[in-house]
């Protein structure tokens, strides 16, 4: 009987993949159709919008990127409503959003901007050049409007750049303004439940990428860092905040510890709103800041509709400045979505190269990875630097390799709530000796040549000797960081090594240590390029991105890889959208470079991402 409900099992498994495998194709196949039909209506024409009406930013639907890119279905039973017609969001790359901005300034088919923030979910580095833009908008005395139904403190300091803030007259809508927060998640209590022992080995005594394996509550080391750098962030966002609606930060503080702001009334109170609209409040607004009678005559146009048709790469000039978009965790693998190590420095010296390339911008938004990998791309930064000026931009993160690459730059500019810093290394090696002996009953018996044979086995601890080995291999990374760290700024090992020790910092901060040049954006990241290349005037340069971002198409093809996921990537789907989603990619990482024999990896890696929303 047990022999024949096994065999049943076996049979409903396999007719299950079966199953699952015509849906997968049938999925396949329609999404390939959809993508294919926008991709030939957007290749015979770009799209159409009304010569005058406001301009809509509706942040709800707008992804604001480091590169613009086409959208992709994700692989979901929810993908067939996107199929279906339904709206998708619009992945929209940073500097051609400011580019469309500018663009608007001067347009006079653009009345004014309609800035809706209901939804947003941006970081504080995007949102802070994007208001920067909008108010250089607002000196071609054109509005810039705000509308929500209901404001979180990082759609709430986007909207405070502009001239007017509308709320609407119905409850329901939450105000929840209460400032930054982050999490840290420790796992020790867990792993030791299971009997998975992780060998922490690491130099700086802030770098905390390991701790959550390790411990069940943070050093104060990393408490500190963390809180120093949410108050250093916060400062920056309530200061801008406070002054462009002028009130003081204290005023603004209060509010949000006193849980002040929850109905329409208390954004009007404390200043924070200038009017509550009902619905047909609302559209006499518009109507009248457009210039019509009737609302039914205002005219909307999408933000992402005239981007594309306003925003166009000056083709005709001779010279070119090469941003070049290092965006995601720094990998020694292939991967198209990250920063893979030989992938970047190709793509680095296919730039150097190209004669028509004056100057290079390289634009960090890491929070690093591998030692290795980031070795490869900075040994092409130095190769580049020594024929053409290359100036680095900072976005949300450029911290450990992250920063590991860009230290050198002739110039560096971040924003003031960037991550950067963390110059300090870890190597956190898994041990899984105990739970296979004791949970799955399994006895693994080493055969080996010599002593340390299977130091890497992962079955078993590190005895003294092998760790010594390890925190030798640590330490001199460390120094050889800490090293390129002192040339590249124009600093003592010393004065780079007290600030060091893989404490995370933010731009503000950075500046006063001088571990960046100047406060800024991408946008004058690649102003001050075009300076260094020649000539001043960004509109006489052709600005080309680097790497090309995946069509849509491209993107869809690597859902449908044709293999079925290994363990790694089934932990790493588990823990994608965690706090510690970067920190388990980079472990992976390290295995499967250990897997193919390449030895033991270092990271240079921060330990936590934090967002605004």
């Amino acid at each position: 009987m047990k022999s024949n409900n096994f065999f049943k099992w076996v049979l409903a498994v396999l007719v299950g993949l079966l199953v699952w495998g015509i849906i997968k194709g049938i999925f396949f196949l329609m999404m390939i159709g959809a993508l294919a039909g926008s991709a030939t209506a957007g290749a015979s024409s770009t799209p159409v919008i009304p010569k005058e009406g406001a301009l809509v930013m509706d942040m709800g639907s707008l992804v604001i990127t480091e590169q613009t890119e086409e959208n992709v279905p994700s692989l979901s039973m929810g993908s067939l409503n996107s199929l279906g017609g339904g709206q998708m969001s619009a992945n929209v790359g940073l500097y051609d959003a400011v580019k469309a901005i500018h663009k608007a300034a001067s347009d006079p088919g653009v009345k004014f901007i309609l800035l809706k923030v209901d939804n947003l979910a941006s970081s504080v580095t995007k949102l802070s050049d994007i208001r920067v833009a909008l108010s250089e908008f607002r000196k071609s005395g054109k509005p810039v409007v705000a509308y929500a139904e209901s404001y979180s403190s990082g759609s709430y300091y986007l909207a405070s750049v502009a001239d007017k803030i509308y709320t609407v007259s119905h409850h329901g809508g939450n105000h929840s303004m209460l400032g930054l927060s982050g999490r840290m998640i420790f796992l020790k209590d867990l792993l030791d439940r299971i009997g998975v022992n992780y060998q922490l080995i690491r130099h700086g005594k802030y770098k905390s990428a390991g701790e959550m394996y390790v411990k069940s509550a943070p050093s104060p080391e990393n408490m500190e860092q963390n809180q120093v750098m949410v108050d250093s962030m916060w400062e920056t966002i309530s200061k801008e905040t406070a002054e462009a609606r002028g009130i003081s930060v204290d005023s603004l503080n209060y509010f949000i510890d006193n849980l002040a702001i929850n109905f329409p009334e208390d954004m009007v109170r404390h200043n924070l709103a200038d009017e509550i609209l009902s619905v047909e409040g609302y559209k006499d607004k518009m109507a009248t800041l457009a210039g019509k009678e009737k609302f039914k005559d205002v005219k909307f146009i999408p933000f992402k509709d005239y981007m594309t048709s306003k925003v166009k790469p000056n083709t005709a000039a001779k010279g070119k400045i090469a941003v070049i978009y290092a965006d995601g965790n720094i990998v020694d693998q292939p991967d198209q979505e990250n920063i893979s190590g030989d992938r970047f420095a190709s793509v680095i010296a296919k730039v150097r190269a190209d004669s028509t390339v004056k100057a290079v911008v390289l634009r960090v938004n890491s929070p690093g990875g591998t030692v290795l990998a980031a070795n490869k791309i900075k040994e092409e930064i130095d190769l580049t630097r020594a024929v053409k000026p290359v100036v680095a931009s900072y976005g949300d993160y450029a911290a450990s390799g992250g920063y590991w690459i860009s230290a050198s730059c002739d110039h560096i500019f971040s924003g003031a709530a960037t991550l950067t810093g963390s110059i300090g290394c870890f190597s956190a090696i898994p041990e899984f000796g105990k739970t296979v002996k004791d949970i799955a009953r399994i006895n693994i018996v080493p055969v080996k040549s010599h002593k340390h044979s299977d130091m890497f086995s992962l079955m078993r601890p590190f005895d003294q000797d092998e760790t010594d080995m390890m925190q030798e291999y640590v330490d001199d990374i460390y120094t050889s960081f800490v090293n390129l760290v002192a040339e590249g700024r124009d600093m003592t090992y010393e004065s780079v090594d007290e600030i060091a020790q893989g404490r995370v910092w933010t731009g503000a901060d950075a500046l006063r240590l001088g571990l960046v040049d100047e406060l800024g954006t991408l946008e004058d990241a690649i102003a001050y390029a075009a300076s260094l290349g020649g000539n001043p005037d960004v509109d006489s340069w052709n600005v080309v991105g680097y790497p090309k971002p995946l069509t849509a198409i491209e993107k869809l093809m690597a859902q449908f890889g044709g293999k079925t996921p290994d363990a790694e990537e089934v932990v790493e789907n588990i823990l994608e959208g965690t706090p510690f989603e970067g920190v388990a990619k980079s472990l992976m990482d390290w295995q499967r470079t250990w897997a193919k024999g390449n030895g033991p990896l270092v990271f240079a890696r921060l330990p936590f991402e934090i967002e605004i929303k």
